[in-house]
């Protein structure tokens, strides 16, 4: 195992994330009203994203406030309800609330985050995905839940910033080191400074002018522009729509500030397990990593957390159709729940009385009763009519399509008597069937054929039951 450093570790918040539309895109938080646990209805100009739940949006609101306080921990969450009735929904506006209120107290404290976005860690996956050839049950799950496990690491940065005076840059004659001199200054201060090969390449890479305001990183020379100084803005007749005018910087050229970086333990693992250190990250093939390895990352978590350098941040980690997973994985679930490091496990089930996988034994939602007796059970309810309606216009939005108000209208009658996925479905066909017919705005018509080309579930199977039913025969292969 290699040398675990806050630097090696840093280096993976700057990873791009492809940020698509999802069916869950839209959704924020668990829409409150301002300090307050009571929700409130979505407008379509609003931030939250979510709709209706009105019950189960408040319990879950409740629930926030106990993790924050940190009384939660040894329990999971149970959403319990029909399918297409919000339920990841809930959990991802669970974990937004969580992001949005540990956010509020970060920025009281005056700390700059790297991506804000994405503080507390939101991990789902269904049931099923434990059972692989590759990985072991619990090691599936150990991943699984240090993904869901955040680490805020604080590092304090000392950099210059200032407006550019003066650029003086000597070029030797024979092709020597380059070398030169940059005055820079604030408006309390100014100060010359002796110019090396390195930082000589990256002004002349950013190019940097007499007049702009720049930012140096002391610790690995990098320069970053900001714009151009107010002082300088009448210097030319003409400026290009890029140019941004900064005001000159008041107080010391050398200041100091506190960055914090969020990653999961999962992250950490990979890189202190892999020779190819953060590269493996991007590799997807973690493997089995060993139990010694994540209790010296651990120690090292615990250690850091006690020097005041980073802090845990439970994160939410998701399971869907939890009644797929068997008695060995919930067994493995109870015992994870009891640890130290251990996120806000939220599971959800469309079952009632059901068999427990790997068992004979029939237990309410699939789920053994030791596991069952742990968890706070939230029902979740069926959408209304106005429910219906107000998600596919948000969808249609995040879309990018246009509905009248006859296409909206049949749109939520098929939601309510087929399911909500399946309207939300035919929106993007819809809209394709529009363009092809030269309009930008999705109508009844439209609507109706996608409906005749596209099943719903329960024509689909009225097609197969009308068809005829062919038997399979043994064919005799002859000599």
């Amino acid at each position: 195992m290699s040398t675990i450093t806050t630097k090696d570790i840093t280096d993976t918040s700057s990873k791009n994330v492809l940020n698509g539309i999802t069916p869950h895109s839209h959704i924020k938080n668990l829409g409150l009203k301002p300090n307050s646990i009571e929700p409130e209805y979505f407008e379509l100009n609003g931030t939250s994203g979510m709709v209706g739940q009105m019950k189960a949006r408040k319990a879950l609101a409740i629930i926030s406030k106990m993790i924050l306080k940190k009384d939660v921990m040894g329990k999971s969450i149970l959403l319990a309800g029909a399918y297409s009735t919000g339920k990841t929904a809930l959990a991802k506006g669970l974990a937004g609330e969580l992001n949005q209120q540990i956010l509020t107290t970060i920025n009281a404290d005056g700390v700059k985050e790297d991506g804000q976005e994405n503080i507390v860690p939101f991990v789902s996956f269904s049931g099923s995905e434990v059972y692989s050839l590759e990985l072991s049950k619990t090691e599936t799950l150990t991943q699984f839940f240090r993904r869901s496990i955040g680490v805020r690491i604080k590092e304090v940065t000392e950099f210059i910033c200032g407006e550019v005076v003066e650029i003086i840059i000597d070029r030797s004659i024979t092709g020597g080191q380059k070398q030169g001199k940059l005055t820079i200054k604030t408006t309390d201060m100014e100060t010359v400074y002796e110019l090396g090969t390195k930082m000589i390449d990256n002004i002349l890479k950013e190019k940097i002018n007499a007049g702009d305001i720049i930012n140096i990183d002391k610790a690995n020379g990098k320069i970053t522009k900001l714009g151009r100084s107010l002082s300088r803005s009448r210097d030319y007749d003409a400026m290009g729509v890029d140019t941004k005018f900064v005001k000159c910087p008041e107080g010391e050229l050398q200041q100091r500030k506190t960055v914090t970086h969020t990653v999961s333990l999962h992250d950490i693992d990979v890189i202190n397990s892999r020779t190819q250190g953060v590269l493996a990250l991007f590799s997807g093939d973690t493997g089995e990593i060993s139990k010694e390895v994540r209790d010296q990352i651990d120690n090292k978590v615990t250690e850091w957390k006690e020097e005041g350098k980073a802090e845990i941040v439970p994160g939410v980690l998701f399971i869907d159709e939890c009644h797929m997973l068997d008695l060995e994985c919930c067994a493995f679930i109870n015992r994870a729940l009891e640890m130290e490091l251990a996120p806000i496990v939220i599971m959800a089930t469309n079952r009632g009385l059901t068999k427990a996988k790997g068992s004979q034994d029939i237990t309410p939602h699939g789920l053994p009763a030791d596991l069952l007796d742990r968890c706070i059970i939230v029902p979740v309810e069926r959408y209304e009519a106005k429910d219906v309606s107000m998600i596919l216009k948000i969808r249609a939005t995040e879309e990018e399509v246009e509905l009248n108000d006859e296409a909206l209208q049949l749109l939520t009658k098929i939601g309510q008597e087929t399911s909500l996925r399946y309207g939300c479905n035919l929106i993007i066909v819809s809209n394709q069937i529009a363009l092809k017919r030269g309009s930008k705005i999705v109508e009844l018509q439209d609507v109706e054929k996608s409906y005749l080309l596209f099943l719903d579930s329960k024509r689909s199977i009225e097609v197969l039951t009308e068809a005829p039913v062919v038997e399979n025969k043994d064919i005799d292969m002859g000599e």
